[in-house]
C-alpha cells in the first residue's frame, strides 16, 4: 500500500538581508521626514490660530465700515385721505321742547295724560273748571244784545230824520245828531262783540291741549288744583308749569366744532352717531344748520345735527359721539408722526438726495390723523423721508439707506397697523 502524496507548507524564505547602504538609505529617510512632518504640524497649528483671526478682522472691518454711516429706514410720502372723520361730543335734544301752562285760572277738573304718555297735536291734556269766566261770558253776550237792540234802535231814528230833512220837516242839526248817535251805538256794539270774543276764547283755553306730537315728561298738576292764568314762569317753587312735552321722533344734537375744522361743516354734511348703550350701532343724521358764526370764548362752530328717532332709540338729553365726515377736495401729501422733527425753526422732516446725505426741510403741518399728519407745504411726493429719525440728525450728514425689503416691510406694517 503506497501513501498518497500531501501537499508540502510552504516554508519561509529566510530574510532578506539589508546591506549598509540600505541602512543608510532609510536613515536618511527619517531625517528628511521629520523636518517636513514638523513643519506641517507647525504650519496647521499656524493657519489654527490665524485664520479665526483673519476672519475677525474681516468682521470688525465690516462693522467698523457699517457704523460709520447712520443706518437709516425711509418711506415714501402718501395721498392723504379726502375724507376725514372728526369725533365730537355731542348733547341729544328733542326738536321741540315746550312747557305748557294755564291761559286761564280755575281749578282742574280732570286730567288725561300722564308722564310718558304719547300725545298728538290738539289732544285734550286736562280741563279746567272756571264757573266765574262762564258767568264773565253769559254777562258780555247779555251786553252784546243790549248793545245791538241801541244800535238797531239809533240806526232806524237816523234814517227816518234823514228822510224828515229831505223836505225840511227838521233842521240839518237834529238829522247831524241822530246820524252821530247812531255810530256811537255801533261802535258800542262792536266793542262788545270784541268782549264776548275775548273771553270766549279764554273759555276755549278751559281746555289744555297739546302743541305739536310728543312725549309727556312732567305732569306737575292734580285734580282740584288751583291754576293761575300764565303761571309765573321761571320760578322753580311756583312756576304754575302743568305739563311738560317733548317732540321726539326727531331729535337735534348740538355739536361744537373747532375752528380749524369749521370750514369742512357745511348743511349736508354727512354724520353718524354712537352712544355707549348701544356699541357697535351708528345712527345715520346730517348737519342740519349751523351758527356761521365762531364763539370768541370757545373759538368753536355751533352745528345742529338732525337724526330720525321714530323708532324711540335715542333719548333727550343723553350723551352722544358724533363722527363727521369732513372732505377735502385737494389732499396733500401724507407722513407717520413718527418722521416729525421739532426744531426751533418748526416742525422739520428729513429726507435723503440723491448722495446719500441728509436734507432737512421745513414743513406746514395740516389735518391731524392720529399717527399719520398731512403736509400742506415743504414735501414731495418724490422726497425719501427717513423715518424715526434721530434728534441729532443733521442737514449734509452722510447716511446708509437700510435694505429695500427692511424698508418696505417697515412701512407696510404701518400702513397694516393705521388700518
Amino acid at each position: 500500500m503506497t501513501t498518497p502524496d500531501l501537499p508540502t507548507r510552504p516554508q519561509p524564505s529566510a530574510p532578506t538581508e539589508l546591506t549598509p547602504a540600505d541602512h543608510e538609505s532609510k536613515r536618511a529617510t527619517r531625517r528628511y521626514l521629520l523636518p517636513v512632518a514638523l513643519a506641517a504640524v507647525a504650519a496647521a497649528l499656524l493657519a489654527l490660530g490665524i485664520v479665526p483671526r483673519l476672519h475677525a478682522g474681516t468682521a470688525l472691518t465690516q462693522q467698523v465700515d457699517e457704523q460709520r454711516y447712520l443706518t437709516v429706514e425711509t418711506l415714501t410720502p402718501t395721498r392723504a385721505p379726502a375724507l376725514q372723520e372728526l369725533l365730537l361730543p355731542g348733547n341729544v335734544m328733542p326738536f321741540a321742547d315746550a312747557s305748557i301752562y294755564a291761559r286761564t285760572s280755575g281749578y282742574i277738573q280732570h286730567w288725561y295724560s300722564d308722564i310718558g304718555a304719547k300725545v298728538k297735536a290738539g289732544q285734550t291734556l286736562a280741563d279746567i273748571d272756571t264757573p266765574e269766566l262762564d258767568a264773565q261770558l253769559r254777562q258780555a253776550r247779555a251786553d252784546e244784545a243790549t248793545a245791538k237792540a241801541n244800535y238797531t234802535f239809533a240806526n232806524s231814528t237816523a234814517q227816518r230824520w234823514q228822510t224828515m230833512l229831505q223836505t225840511q220837516s227838521v233842521s240839518q242839526q237834529d238829522a247831524d245828531a241822530k246820524t252821530s248817535d247812531s255810530a256811537a251805538k255801533l261802535a258800542a256794539w262792536q266793542a262788545a262783540q270784541a268782549n264776548v270774543a275775548r273771553l270766549a276764547e279764554l273759555v276755549s283755553y278751559e281746555k289744555v291741549t297739546a302743541p305739536f306730537d310728543g312725549v309727556i315728561t312732567a305732569r306737575n298738576v292734580d285734580v282740584g288744583a288751583l291754576v293761575t292764568s300764565g303761571g309765573s314762569p321761571g320760578i322753580p317753587a311756583n312756576s304754575g308749569e302743568l305739563f311738560h312735552i317733548e317732540q321726539t321722533d326727531r331729535l337735534r344734537v348740538f355739536v361744537d366744532v373747532p375752528q380749524n375744522d369749521a370750514q369742512g361743516v357745511m348743511p349736508g354734511t354727512k354724520v353718524y352717531l354712537t352712544t355707549q348703550q348701544y356699541p357697535g350701532r351708528q345712527f345715520d343724521a346730517t348737519v342740519a344748520r349751523s351758527a356761521e358764526s365762531i364763539d370768541p370764548v370757545s373759538r368753536t362752530l355751533r352745528v345742529e345735527v338732525d337724526v330720525d328717532n321714530r323708532d324711540g332709540t335715542l333719548l333727550p338729553g343723553a350723551y352722544t359721539q358724533v363722527h363727521l365726515a369732513l372732505e377735502t377736495a385737494h389732499p396733500a401729501l401724507e407722513v407717520p408722526v413718527s418722521a416729525l422733527l421739532f426744531r426751533p425753526d418748526g416742525v422739520t422732516v428729513a429726507t435723503i438726495g440723491s448722495d446719500d446725505k441728509v436734507q432737512l426741510k421745513t414743513v406746514t403741518i395740516g389735518r391731524d390723523f392720529g399717527t399719520y399728519v398731512e403736509v400742506a407745504k415743504g414735501l414731495d411726493a418724490t422726497d425719501r423721508v427717513i423715518n424715526n429719525p434721530g434728534d441729532a440728525i443733521s442737514s449734509g450728514e452722510t447716511v446708509r439707506v437700510a435694505s429695500l425689503h427692511s424698508t418696505q416691510a417697515t412701512q407696510a406694517a404701518a400702513l397694516a397697523k393705521r388700518g
